[in-house]
């Protein structure tokens, strides 16, 4: 496992909590990061996205990120094949991903007792091969990824959602994210906010 260093979580004034999944409950930016520059080196896109452009965009679709890459450098890359070939590389480096102790552990503490989701802006193939590989896919009730909304993160549809399947009023779920996006959409959909320390330096420990 990961650490991210000390982390103090509330123990009460919720009736649900919503994980996301890379960089938050799962350490595997590194990988994704190292899947994205294979991807795009494939298709002739070598060095376009620096590492921290990367971290600041954590959370979002893939689809989202190349649209915003032929943006910013007027390219004109195919969204859903670099989507595909992204993916590809990130499972060649699923051996290298662990668990984040501490977000973990308070998971682990709630299992059974607190309806839990992940919600999550990668693909559903991807997150739910990454709970299953990790042992942790019986902790949460629900998985909701970006493949079930129309906007992803930053817009709040998919912490939404997820409280929907859960059975609990956005303004009683706890959310627990990472990234700049994530935090803005959980803060849209009304919900409280646990942010996750998110340095790479932390991630890379």
């Amino acid at each position: 496992m990961a650490s991210v260093g000390a982390i103090s979580f509330p123990r009460n004034g919720f009736d649900a909590v919503i994980f996301d999944c890379d960089g938050t409950l799962v350490d595997s930016m590194p990988a994704h990061f190292e899947a994205w520059c294979e991807a795009l080196a494939v298709y002739g896109a070598c060095g376009v996205l620096r590492e921290d452009v990367f971290f600041a965009m954590g959370g979002r679709p893939s689809r989202d990120i190349v649209m915003e890459i032929n943006d910013l450098y007027g390219l004109r890359l195919d969204p859903d094949a670099i989507a595909l070939a992204k993916r590809d590389a990130f499972y060649k480096r699923m051996g290298t991903i662990t668990l984040i102790d501490e977000v973990a552990a308070f998971a682990k503490s709630l299992r059974g007792r607190v309806p839990m989701a992940v919600a999550s802006g990668s693909s559903r193939r991807v997150v739910e091969k990454t709970l299953q590989m990790l042992d942790v896919s019986d902790w949460f009730d629900e998985v909701v990824t970006a493949e079930d909304v129309t906007e992803g993160k930053p817009a709040p549809e998919i912490f939404l959602r997820a409280a929907k399947l859960l059975g609990v009023s956005p303004l009683k779920c706890l959310v627990l994210e990472d990234a700049p996006p994530g935090i803005l959409a959980a803060q849209r959909a009304g919900m409280q906010v646990l942010a996750i320390p998110m340095t790479i330096a932390a991630l890379r420990a």
